[in-house]
Order: C-alpha cells, then structure tokens, then sequence
C-alpha cells in the first residue's frame, strides 16, 4: 500500500497537522523538525493526494505546460528548463502535447483540464494576432513564443529580429557576402512567426553592410526540421547558388545543412561558414560543432515559472500584463571557425558556385 500522511507523521515523530505544513510549505515550522518531516516523506517515498490538497488549499500544486511537438528539440529543451525551475518551488508540470492543432490549441486554453492544474504556460503556432481575444481567460495564464503580441497576459518570448541580427553581422564579420537564409517556410510568410522576425533581422544585418537582399540565396522550405534545411542547400547546390555563409532560422535546419555540405564535399567552415539559432545541446557535438544563438531558454523557462507562480498567488486581484525577454548570446563554435574549425576566413574566390 502507498505511504499516507499518517505513516510520515509517525516516523518523524510529529502531528498530521504539522507533516501538512511542511508540505504546504508553512512558515512557522522549526527547522529541525522540517527536516525530520522532510527526511520521512523521502524515506517512505510519499506523494501528496493532489486532489485532497487541492480542495483543502485550493491549490493543486500543479501548473500545465502546452507545447507543439515534444519531438521538436527546442519544446523538448524547453519543457526540461520548466520542469527544472518548477521543481525549485515545489511544483509539478502537466505537459500538454497540441501538434501545432488549432483545434487543440483553442481546447487547451478553453480549460477543460485545468481542474488538474493551478495556471497554464502556453507556447501556440496555429492561433495568431486575430485571436488575441482567446485568451481572455479566468486562469492565471502567461504566453510564450511570437505568435500574438499585446495581449491581456503576460507574455515571455525572445529577441527574434536582434539576436538574427548579430548572428549575420557574425558571419559579415567573417568576410562573408553570399549568406543564404535557410528556413523561410513557403506556408507561413505571416508577420507573426520566429521566421519572419528571424528573417527581417537578417534583412537588417545586409542592409547595415549595404548588401542587397538576394531572392536566390533564400529557398523557401517545408515545416523546419534537418531534412527540410539539407534539401534547402541541396537545392542551391543544384541550381549552382553562389554562396559563403549560412544562417539557419534554427539548429535542426543548420544540422541539417551540414550534412548536405558534406555529403558534397563543401568544406565548412573553409568554403562554406554555418550559424543557427537556439543553443540545442546537439549542437555542440555535430562535426563541425555548430554555431548558434542562444536565446536565453532557462531564463525563458525561469521567467515564465515565475509570472505564473506569481499569477497564481493574486487571488484575482490582476496587474497589467508584462512582457519579457531574457538577453541572448552568440555561441560561435567550429562551423564559423572557432576551436578546431581554424578561423574562417573569406575564401579566396570568393563565394562559390559548387555543384552538388
């Protein structure tokens, strides 16, 4: 049979009362005996009834995270950082799975099941600007991701368009003209995306260096993931695309891109120099090691666990809604020239035309 609270209480010695303080995390309990109550619930491995916690508290100690595809490295990533900064308050996660589904999305933020859970994190690819209005909700809520902007919850998202900025200036930097822009999905060109605001930062990154933006050197691509960015470069090696550099709008495509310069032989970063975006942990063990930008995902995940908790703890009293965004960084590894990589210098023809 599973330990109850009456098991813990007799082996630390203490109330039933006091084991519930120290579960709901009461102030006034003594130290000594906290760590007695705590040592016992380890030992006998209990786990709170989070039902009958709920409906004494209110509160189920619980908060839910939405996400598209935990298949997808950056949300699987993502959901490890939020679980991680949720254990330090004592807090578990729910992970709710939409497929990138409107259906499932609007399902989700309808609150079906969140008598399960205290407040939701929310990360949405198929809901956009229009439905701002869907999430007015009567939880606490807090919004993660591009998708909608300026809405009645707080929101945690990244600098899009200024860490894509410094990630070309890197590979301008480099000496590098011809950058190619893999990523650009042929069904999502909506203003509202990580790759239109990724894009229009590598708009600003040419422009700067008063380079023309290049049609050629942009093939539009299918749902992001690394066969669609190996078939990106595979295709301007087939059409002959000169190029020096690549930006992929995230690091599947760059793993991805690597794999189809090598299977032709392009020499990264000698020829050919790659960055990505989102710091995944593949990343740093790829051959070359990618470059990537890291777009502060545990400060994501921390912030996020924060606002909520905080939500949660108003009682209905709300606050205007807040927007944050962690700062970034640029990870340069063997693929723009660091490390074992050399140092990456301009190739001396210039941009290339390699045939695949």
């Amino acid at each position: 049979m599973r330990p109850t609270m009456h098991d813990v209480a007799r082996m630390a010695g203490v109330s039933v009362k006091t084991v519930s303080n120290v579960i709901n995390d009461h102030p006034h309990v003594r130290p000594q005996v906290r760590d007695r109550v705590s040592s016992a619930i380890r030992e006998l491995d209990y786990r709170p009834n989070l039902s009958a916690r709920g409906l004494r508290s209110g509160k189920t100690g619980v908060i839910g995270l939405a996400v598209p595809a935990l298949r997808e490295n950056y949300f699987a990533e993502l959901a490890d950082a939020v679980i991680r900064a949720a254990e330090k308050r004592s807090i578990s996660v729910l992970i709710e799975q939409t497929n990138g589904d409107r259906d499932k999305e609007l399902e989700v933020i309808g609150g079906s099941r969140l008598r399960l859970t205290d407040g939701l994190l929310f990360s949405p690819v198929a809901l956009g600007q229009a439905d701002v209005g869907a999430l007015e909700v009567p939880f606490p809520l807090v919004l993660l991701g591009e998708r909608i902007f300026g809405g009645p919850t707080d929101h945690v998202t990244m600098h899009n368009v200024s860490s894509a900025r410094a990630a070309v200036e890197h590979l301008l930097g480099l000496g590098r003209t011809r950058i190619a822009l893999v990523g650009v999905e042929r069904d999502s060109l909506d203003g509202a995306s990580s790759a239109t605001l990724r894009r229009e930062g590598y708009r600003q990154a040419l422009e700067g260096a008063g380079i023309p933006e290049a049609p050629e050197l942009i093939p539009l691509t299918g749902h992001w993931g690394r066969e669609t960015g190996a078939e990106a470069v595979r295709h301007l090696l087939s059409e002959g695309v000169a190029f020096d550099a690549i930006f992929a709008l995230n690091d599947t495509l760059g793993l991805g891109a690597l794999r189809a310069l090598g299977e032709a032989g392009v020499r990264v970063p000698e020829d050919v120099v790659v960055i990505g975006f989102d710091d995944l942990d593949e990343s740093r063990y790829s051959v070359p090691s990618l470059s990537s930008i890291d777009p502060g995902r545990d400060a994501i995940a921390r912030m996020a666990v924060e606002l909520l908790v905080e939500r949660i703890a108003e009682k209905g009293e709300r606050r205007p809604p807040r927007l944050l965004k962690p700062d970034f960084r640029l990870v340069a590894r063997e693929s723009t020239g660091e490390g074992a990589g050399g140092s990456a210098p301009p190739s001396r023809a210039g941009a290339q035309r390699i045939s695949a």
